[in-house]
């Protein structure tokens, strides 16, 4: 075992102690990827564990809306109407979303307005907003994330087949995951306007907490109660850039489980920039 890999063993330990135990329902609570932009991969922590997604689901999302964008068949500068009713992907059935568990009031207030689509993937990325997302979501579809991911050479433990708050398809069995690996493989290959948009991102308690004040970094978080993650594409001055995904499944305060992923990320820059690459 490297000595990377037995530090976040230990920090993983550590966070495991803080929920007084090791694993939620026998799957490990904590799962760490790092990787080049060449295919190299330099520290797998139980990669390929599913976890719920959170608003990770987001970073294929918004590959996927620009990749329709650049292939014309979807303008993402279109104004759409905003609202908050939709089908469920398992019936069809109308739900709704809840403004109090969102972070993004601005698309709130437009409701019964025109936003385009450019400006909703922008609120759904770097305001992590829910309503932007699914408001996206329509109109983009699973099928083309679908798409993103198996380009990306995602294994079939990731599956996104339905928006934020549809809880008959989440009743049916249709739920979001998504396994460290998975997460890293997309980022590893986001296109320019992508990482554009993924680096204004406003939620930087993770990742970006653990690097040095003015560290380039383009990042998606994800959260809910027992669940925060972080996938950030990280760019040294004078290294090459890297891959880290952080998923942690495990019952803490957000606050604590985002100090954890900040210290990984701390351990990973220095081994990063203490090597040759």
């Amino acid at each position: 075992m490297s000595d990377l890999h037995a530090r976040v063993d230990r920090l993983a330990a550590a966070i495991a102690d803080r929920a007084g135990a090791g694993t939620r329902g026998g799957v490990p609570v904590v799962s760490v990827w790092l990787g080049d932009l060449d295919g190299g991969v330099h520290l797998d922590r139980d990669p390929d564990v599913p976890h719920y997604a959170a608003s990770t689901m987001k970073l294929p999302l918004l590959v996927a809306a620009h990749r329709l964008h650049e292939r014309g068949a979807l303008d993402l500068d279109r104004p759409v109407v905003v609202h908050n009713r939709f089908a469920s992907a398992a019936d069809g059935s109308p739900f709704s979303l809840d403004q109090s568990d969102d972070q993004d009031d601005e698309t709130w207030a437009a409701l019964g307005e025109e936003r385009s689509l450019r400006t909703l993937t922008e609120h759904m990325t770097v305001k992590s907003g829910n309503l932007a997302t699914n408001l996206v979501l329509e109109r983009v579809g699973a099928d083309a994330v679908a798409e993103v991911l198996s380009d990306a050479g995602a294994s079939t433990a990731t599956a996104l087949p339905r928006g934020i708050e549809d809880a008959a398809a989440r009743e049916a069995g249709l739920d979001n995951l998504v396994t460290a690996e998975d997460l890293g493989r997309v980022m590893r290959v986001v296109p320019a306007d992508v990482e554009a948009v993924l680096a204004r991102q406003e939620h930087r308690g993770s990742i970006p907490a653990g690097l040095p004040d003015g560290t380039y970094v383009a990042n998606k978080t994800g959260w809910v109660d027992g669940i925060t993650h972080d996938v950030a594409l990280v760019r040294p001055d004078d290294r090459p850039p890297y891959v880290l995904v952080v998923l942690t499944t495990v019952d803490v305060p957000e606050e604590v489980a985002a100090g954890f992923i900040a210290d990984v990320s701390r351990v990973v820059w220095e081994d990063w920039r203490a090597t040759d690459r």
